[in-house]
């Protein structure tokens, strides 16, 4: 495992070292870890890895157990479909009102992120690529002038990340995702509402599939019908336009 080291806190890149340990297999679901010996292995002290294993722990990554250490456990395919199910409630409207409210100042911005978002992965840099990833959402829902709803949206893009799930080079690649983001910029410009609408709810459920189908297969089981259901349940989905 890398050690740790540079200008974020210890215990975010703590956090980054264990997803990445995780991802390649290195930390396996269902063995057990001593904390002691994860700090060795980082080089940091004791501190910042509790911190992040309380935080794991939180997200339902790993599992603490009393005096003996920590278990990875195996990410809840379900878990996915609950974070997106909530993602298409809020940023399918979200965008439709943007649309609604788009001027050329909020065009402009979303036009930079979008084209930093294409210059990361040009350069295959996925944690600059996500920043701007970020950056473009958040513009889109601050256009609602709801900050309590932004601030949800901001905890379940969290939640997915801290669980370590990303599609990122499984199935699909940074350019790829960048495309995606680009029929909803077109539709604010045209201050399309419900094409907004619609490329944010593809956008949305496309991701939310993908990595239900990739977190069921690490499983080692088929993706459950009804968690595909949570994702592309247009009652749902379309419930704002009602």
């Amino acid at each position: 495992m890398r050690t740790v080291g540079g200008t974020s806190s210890l215990t975010e890149q703590v956090i980054e070292a264990v997803r990445e340990a995780i991802h390649s297999g290195e930390l396996r679901p269902g063995e057990l870890y001593s904390v002691y010996q994860l700090a060795a292995q980082l080089n940091v002290s004791r501190t910042p890895v509790r911190e992040a294993m309380l935080r794991l722990a939180e997200a339902g990554m790993v599992r603490f157990e009393r005096s003996r250490g920590f278990r990875v456990l195996r990410r809840d395919p379900k878990e996915i479909a609950e974070v997106f199910q909530l993602r298409l409630l809020l940023e399918v409207p979200a965008a439709r009102l943007a649309a609604r409210r788009a001027d050329p100042a909020l065009i402009e911005a979303m036009r930079v992120e979008l084209a930093a978002m294409r210059a990361a992965a040009g350069d295959q840099d996925e944690p600059l690529f996500m920043r701007h990833d970020r950056a473009f959402h958040d513009l889109l829902l601050n256009a609602g002038a709801n900050r309590k709803l932004v601030g949800i949206v901001e905890n379940l893009r969290d939640a997915t990340m801290t669980l370590g799930a990303s599609t990122v080079d499984r199935s699909r690649s940074l350019t790829d995702i960048a495309a995606e983001h680009e029929p909803i910029l077109a539709a604010l410009e045209a201050r399309d509402a419900e094409a907004a609408a619609e490329a944010m709810r593809a956008h949305v459920t496309h991701t939310g599939e993908l990595l239900l189908v990739q977190v069921s297969t690490e499983n080692g089981v088929p993706a459950d019908p009804e968690d595909i259901d949570l994702i592309h349940d247009p009652g749902i989905a379309d419930a704002d336009a009602r």
